[in-house]
């Protein structure tokens, strides 16, 4: 069963949206080239693609200034997620929901977009330091003045779901879904249950899915795909090369790209409203899109879950 569609002022995002970590750079991802990344916004867009998901935290501010510039004359064509959440403290992350810091992370994120508006504002990850009310209210003033559209969440657990649905609607939920982690059963009931859209993230597992890695690669240690993604070494890269390797199999019976495969896997799961995943290239978002086009059979589901 599918999930409740993501629409967002009116207007129903496509199942397969863009998520720009990557084009931020920065420590997480290293160095992106300029011209690569908006030529990847550009091929989203032109291939249908009308969603499109940042973070003021990817590149601190690089993608967010990317999407600013691709998007100049074409901002109508979008639906722009963003989120708040995540500051500098002391030259690291940290977690801050404030009222005040929600606001501020707001009008910095317009300003380096170049819009007046959010279609969608998330909050990026639970704050334990601050009541979710608090936050809850900072984000529907900052809607009452037009400056978002829709509140969203991402990366909470069942209980403070619900506890976000009590304070006022909660237009979508980003979850991590893959072939390498699989969605919990109260979260995907949660949302079947307030009809809330599920949307994935990191489908691919960083990009191990899509087949690039055959050896165990040697990233940074504050590379993403080391610290965020646990495939990439020790008993972590072994498993996921096992899924990694029916993912190629299935892909070269279908004659599409590996990505695909894992992606049309998790638009396949009951519940999932739409796929977030990411792009360095322009070639990469095109062999993405592949995956609107694939039907998974229940035994092709099976298959590259490690059935027989």
């Amino acid at each position: 069963m599918a999930g409740a569609p993501l629409c967002l002022a009116g207007q129903t995002a496509t199942r397969l949206g863009l998520g720009t970590w990557a084009l931020g750079g920065g420590a997480d991802w290293g160095a992106q080239d300029r011209a690569q990344a908006e030529a990847a916004v550009r091929a989203a867009l032109d291939g249908g693609v009308n969603w499109i998901d940042t973070s003021p935290i990817y590149g601190w501010g690089a993608a967010e200034e990317l999407l600013g510039r691709v998007l100049h004359g074409r901002r109508q064509e979008v639906l722009l997620a963003d989120k708040c959440g995540i500051v500098l403290n002391a030259g690291r992350p940290d977690h801050c929901l404030t009222a005040a810091s929600v606001v501020a992370e707001c009008e910095a994120s317009l300003k380096r977009l170049r819009t007046d508006y959010l279609d969608l504002y998330q909050i990026h990850w639970p704050d334990p330091k601050t009541p979710l009310e608090e936050t809850w209210q900072a984000l529907q003033q900052l809607q009452k003045q037009g400056k978002i559209r829709a509140v969203g969440v991402c990366n909470f657990s069942a209980g403070p779901l619900r506890q976000a649905v009590a304070l006022g609607p909660v237009a979508g939920l980003q979850m991590p879904v893959s072939l390498l982690r699989p969605l919990p059963d109260e979260i995907q009931a949660v949302c079947l249950q307030k009809q809330i859209p599920l949307v994935a993230y990191g489908a691919l597992g960083g990009g191990i899915l899509s087949g690039k890695y055959k050896k165990e690669p040697n990233f940074r240690r504050r590379d993403a795909r080391r610290y965020f993604y646990p495939y990439y070494f020790a008993e972590g890269f072994t498993a996921a090369q096992a899924v990694a390797a029916r993912v190629r199999e299935l892909a070269a019976q279908k004659n599409v790209a590996p990505a695909a495969v894992a992606l049309a896997w998790s638009l396949a799961r009951p519940g999932v409203s739409g796929v977030l995943v990411g792009a360095r290239s322009a070639a990469q978002v095109q062999q993405n899109l592949q995956a609107l086009r694939l039907t998974l059979t229940p035994q092709e589901q099976e298959f590259l879950h490690g059935g027989n």
